[in-house]
């Protein structure tokens, strides 16, 4: 998508701060014995008195509001009854649409008590996020975002999940431009344009490079096993840098 109104501005910031308030009062409800159903139900309320409709559930007829990955799980987890516990890194991911407009949002929570490498992983994560952010503005070349993620990790002992990639956004949930790379990516040529609508989101880890199928036909895993999170903002391009329209209370 391409912003080409204040209508549509408005449209999208008013989606984005609804997922990203979902997302917040999700990540507060986190604590050890409440189950990851419990959790989307959470998110689901809080979509359903906003106006919006969970956008996995209503384009793709995924089994639930949010995405729900525990651990080893890194994306896209069907949320089940298995309770979360101390030590459990819990990622979920929100999208929704209303009044015909998307966005999409993530983060990764780390349930205390754990090992300081993991609380380093979830801080760098949201670095790693905004080494891409950063990157963003019109004009900018698309491969600048990966080279920036891609050199952030390599400074600070990373890998990152080269299969999982950030993609446009706004009139549907996943469109043009698709599949664009948060590491380094040699073929990448094309260009943002003023009003560019998509996300960045990041999957850094430490030691994984790869998200592979489970046993149902919508949960990844991290391959091989190790402690991995996402973080994900939508972002609008503009002359005056990135336009980051999933923050709450914006």
């Amino acid at each position: 998508m391409t912003v080409s109104s204040e209508d549509d501005l408005a449209g999208l910031k008013r989606i984005g701060r609804i997922v990203a308030e979902a997302l917040e009062i999700m990540g507060k409800a986190i604590e050890p014995g409440i189950t990851e159903r419990e959790l989307d139900r959470i998110g689901r309320a809080y979509l359903d008195a906003a106006g919006a409709r969970p956008a996995p559930e209503m384009v793709y007829g995924f089994p639930g509001a949010t995405c729900i990955s525990v651990n080893e799980r890194i994306a896209h987890g069907i949320p089940g009854d298995r309770r979360i516990e101390p030590g459990d890194l819990v990622n979920i991911d929100v999208s929704a649409e209303k009044d015909g407009y998307f966005a999409d949002t993530g983060a990764s929570f780390a349930v205390p008590p754990v090992t300081r490498r993991v609380e380093r992983l979830c801080r760098d994560g949201r670095r790693a996020m905004w080494a891409g952010l950063r990157q963003v503005g019109t004009g900018m070349p698309l491969a600048g975002i990966g080279r920036a993620v891609g050199d952030f990790a390599r400074k600070n002992g990373y890998t990152l999940v080269r299969n999982l990639a950030s993609h446009g956004v706004g009139l549907s949930l996943h469109e043009e431009p698709t599949e664009i790379a948060t590491w380094p990516d040699a073929s990448e040529r094309r260009i943002m344009t003023e009003g560019l609508v998509f996300t960045i989101e990041p999957f850094l880890s430490l030691g994984a490079d790869y998200a592979e199928d489970g046993d149902d036909p919508w949960t990844l895993y991290s391959r091989p096993r190790a402690p991995t999170v996402q973080y994900e903002h939508t972002v609008v391009a503009t002359r005056s840098g990135p336009l980051v329209l999933t923050m709450p209370g914006q």
